[in-house]
């Protein structure tokens, strides 16, 4: 990938890629869809802008919550609050008898310091406009079937969407979608995948001593989180460079005269696809228990979560490339997020999803988890390219409600692909 084709804020934004020639699906819904998305583009940018002025962290969405609530109920979704978890919230809109079920995830939380530097305030709005989008389309098409939108808190670590799966929110969804800013290309959609992750908590044990008096009476819980440290950056060379292991040590009340007798460590260990993180998280363990081997500490190991990598339903897929490209712009399969992580892979596991990545203008080294990235998200173009993604992902979804054959591609495609994991 070179920076050379990053789509930069002084890039002309109007100039696009050539489309290609030939139909889409239900032409008339998809003009409902971009008059509908059109006319609502200014209140659209005014709720992602307020949900961007007031960032909030993990499980704290107490403002995004109100504010797209009142959004949703105002045009005539019913609206649940504090719906499952404190923080996250469901609109939905019903019509006619029976049909299929459309889901929508809008994400919400911020990150520590910098806000939206991920830009979760156009995919919060992204997913509001998907719902309202196939609202528009349902009601002057006639159209049975549900949207459900999903408010949900706390991608950034909190595992939100797998606790709101937990609990049955995803239970009557035929599909869900949703959608990712990312650096990349002018005006492409990505159907890359994500990394696969897990958490691990370690802590190391040991026996406290005076530092000059009597050292060797002690066992350095500080020595073997050290020793891991260095182990792990030694495997490292070892390991496929499409994998990562990264982490931090700290500890409490530790003074340069006093042998710590606790440290604890938080590491994150990510891969392609889960079974290879497996493989490489065991080749990591090995490497916290030789510590404590050496140090003489004891050690206590912990994996308190796993997010599975992104499974892009290939039937949705393609039909959103066949959207984009011949309406919109062009399809990618190097940029979106396929070095990062998301609790949405674990909802593609349990039933048919698609998170396309789309590119917004971002300066040098101004990717998503940085300061630079957070201005980007608030921009006019990062705005005009959120509709674009959601255009062509409310197309996508009106299909699944409205073309049986489709969803039943949709549903084979996804249990070929759980036949096919490791």
């Amino acid at each position: 990938m070179s920076d050379m084709i990053v789509w930069r804020p002084e890039d002309d934004p109007n100039i696009r890629p050539p489309l290609q020639e030939g139909p889409v699906y239900r032409p008339d819904i998809l003009n409902i869809i971009e008059t509908t998305l059109d006319g609502l583009s200014g209140e659209l940018r005014a709720l992602s802008l307020d949900i961007h002025d007031h960032p909030e962290l993990k499980f704290e969405e107490k403002y995004a919550h109100d504010a797209y609530t009142t959004f949703m109920e105002k045009h005539g979704f019913i609206v649940t609050k504090n719906y499952l978890l404190e923080t996250a919230w469901v609109a939905t809109y019903t019509h006619g008898q029976g049909g299929r079920v459309l889901g929508v995830n809008s994400e919400m939380d911020a990150l520590p310091g910098i806000g939206h530097a991920c830009g979760h305030n156009l995919i919060g709005m992204s997913g509001v406009a998907v719902a309202l989008a196939a609202k528009s389309a349902m009601e002057r098409l006639n159209i049975d079937g549900k949207v459900v939108l999903l408010g949900t808190p706390a991608e950034e670590g909190g595992f939100g969407k797998v606790m709101l799966y937990e609990k049955g929110a995803y239970a009557e969804m035929d599909v869900c979608l949703m959608c990712h800013p990312t650096p990349g290309p002018r005006h492409s959609i990505s159907l890359t995948s994500s990394l696969a992750l897990s958490y691990i908590t370690v802590e190391y044990h040991g026996h406290t001593a005076h530092a000059g008096l009597s050292p060797w009476k002690a066992q350095n819980a500080l020595d073997a989180a050290v020793l891991a440290y260095n182990n792990i950056s030694l495997l490292r060379q070892q390991i496929k460079p499409t994998h990562r292991v990264h982490g931090i040590f700290r500890g409490k009340n530790w003074a340069p005269n006093i042998i710590p007798d606790h440290a604890i460590m938080q590491w994150l260990v990510r891969a392609p696809t889960t079974s290879e993180m497996e493989d490489t998280r065991r080749r990591v363990t090995a490497c916290f228990e030789a510590a404590a081997l050496a140090s003489g500490c004891k050690v206590q190991i912990t994996v308190t979560a796993t997010l599975n990598e992104i499974t892009q339903n290939k039937a949705l897929g393609d039909e959103l490339a066949d959207v984009v490209l011949k309406r919109y712009g062009a399809i990618d399969y190097e940029w979106g997020i396929k070095s990062a992580s998301t609790d949405f892979g674990n909802i593609s596991y349990l039933m048919p999803g698609l998170h396309p990545g789309f590119s917004i203008p971002t300066i040098p080294d101004g990717g998503n988890h940085t300061s630079g990235f957070t201005e980007a998200a608030r921009s006019e173009v990062a705005h005009d390219a959120c509709l674009v993604v959601s255009k062509a992902l409310a197309a996508v979804g009106m299909r699944v409600l409205t073309d049986e054959a489709f969803l039943q591609k949709v549903k084979d495609t996804f249990e070929e692909d759980k036949k096919l994991r490791v």
